[in-house]
């Protein structure tokens, strides 16, 4: 059988019974994570521009906005959905292939079980299967894929969106590798986005696109039956090396959500070391911005090329800079939404800062470490090497600070809708209809 054909099989006959237990908890913890994401993106300004720009071009308004009031046909639903759960790069990461499959995955069925009824059960279950479709696919061609300059969440998600939407539609054997051909077809997404609102494009662009090779092949929409495989497939156009058998290795017993993580800071993860270093590096020297004279820090190869941005003037920017997380490290002690605000990349003592930095890249340095050495005005040199950073698989963030982040970003809906969507995130898998955790996530109670 075909790589693709293996897959597909897999897709449709998985059964949720049959998924781990420790899995399923997994893909709670992942859908409580993103839905925080996403109310804490609501009211940014991406999703102000995007519904302005498009609403007057949407179809009937059927489906529900997570942490909006208004409605859009679910096409767009899943764009928007997919834009402000990513927006602010707080959602969850990979750390094998830095792809963050929820956004994409969870942004589609999301809006199509907003305008149709989906047991818990069967959504949990969609997800879990969207999502290890996304982690394989993304695993078998890392990091030739990620290196030739394709954002993963976007070229990689869309797969993950339709074969979760397509999941739900019950398409058969031949309709599901149309969808996983329409989305292969659909890939996109550039990391010259990175720092801007083309970023949170990509997974909202994907979630659209997946839901919609899911409905045209619901129709008998045809593509080439290899879309992954074949000489032309999507492994060989958009990666120079590739090991396909990582798609299909274990399917069924090994899940990558297993290796999951969950950002304790709203940026870049890699740039994720230099923040809790230098925040440890602050507290265990009592420091204060005005004694720091300057910052030498030793990071991996990876960092500089993604994070190599010194001259930034907004917050998007930041996000993708390691100057900018040394200092807010150093200079505030903390990395939350308000550290990758326009007026934080302000902040003149940060902009002294980031000016203080230089970053050098080591290969010898791991891409979950660092070396911060700070030179202070008084003479003294302090720092630290970091061989962990914090929300990585050795320490991971517990199912408690996963509630405190989705209440820490959660402005638009009210503390009770707040504490009963957690309650229904962590009990979703016994809701008769989804609608009900969707109606805790949009102002007003409307799913």
């Amino acid at each position: 059988m075909t790589v693709t054909g293996r897959l597909v099989e897999y897709v449709r006959g998985s059964r949720f019974e049959d998924i781990p237990a420790d899995v399923r908890h997994e893909a709670k913890r992942a859908l409580l994570n993103i839905v925080g994401c996403a109310l804490g993106g609501a009211d940014h300004p991406a999703m102000d521009i995007t519904m302005a720009a498009l609403g007057a071009y949407a179809g009937p308004p059927t489906a529900a906005v997570l942490g909006r009031r208004e409605r859009f046909d679910p096409l767009l639903a899943s764009l928007l959905n997919g834009i402000s759960s990513h927006v602010h790069d707080y959602d969850d990461t990979m750390p094998g292939n830095y792809i963050h499959a929820s956004s994409p995955v969870a942004s589609a069925l999301f809006a199509y079980a907003s305008q149709n009824r989906v047991s818990g059960a069967d959504f949990l279950h969609a997800f879990i299967l969207g999502f290890e479709v996304v982690a394989r696919i993304g695993n078998a061609t890392y990091p030739a894929h990620y290196e030739a300059g394709w954002h993963s969440t976007g070229s990689i998600g869309v797969f993950g969106a339709a074969v979760a939407v397509g999941r739900l539609l019950g398409l058969d054997a031949e309709r599901m590798t149309y969808a996983i051909g329409l989305a292969a077809t659909q890939a996109a997404g550039i990391r010259e986005m990175f720092g801007s609102m083309g970023k949170s494009f990509h997974p909202g662009r994907s979630a659209q696109s997946g839901y919609m090779a899911a409905l045209l092949a619901e129709k008998g929409f045809t593509t080439g039956r290899l879309p992954l495989e074949a000489p032309r497939g999507f492994a060989a156009v958009t990666a120079a090396s590739y090991d396909l058998a990582r798609i299909v290795d274990g399917l069924g017993q090994d899940f990558d959500l297993r290796v999951n993580t969950y950002k304790p800071f709203p940026c870049g993860i890699v740039i994720h070391p230099t923040i809790d270093a230098c925040i440890q590096v602050r507290e265990r020297n009592g420091l204060t911005a005005d004694q720091v004279e300057a910052v030498e820090l030793r990071v991996a190869p990876l960092v500089k090329d993604l994070c190599d941005k010194k001259a930034i003037s907004v917050g998007l920017e930041g996000k993708f800079s390691i100057y900018h997380a040394a200092a807010i490290g150093l200079g505030r002690g903390k990395g939350g939404l308000a550290e990758f605000t326009d007026e934080a990349v302000a902040d003149r003592a940060l902009q002294r800062l980031r000016e203080a930095t230089t970053a050098i890249g080591d290969p010898a340095v791991g891409e979950d470490n660092v070396v911060v050495s700070v030179r202070l005005k008084d003479g003294r040199t302090v720092g630290m090497k970091l061989e962990q950073s914090l929300g990585n698989l050795a320490r991971p963030l517990s199912d408690a600070q996963l509630e405190a982040k989705f209440r820490d970003q959660t402005t638009v809906i009210p503390p009770a809708e707040t504490e009963a969507a957690i309650a229904a995130c962590w009990g979703v898998a016994e809701l008769d209809d989804v609608r009900t955790l969707i109606g805790h996530c949009v102002p007003g109670g409307r799913a």
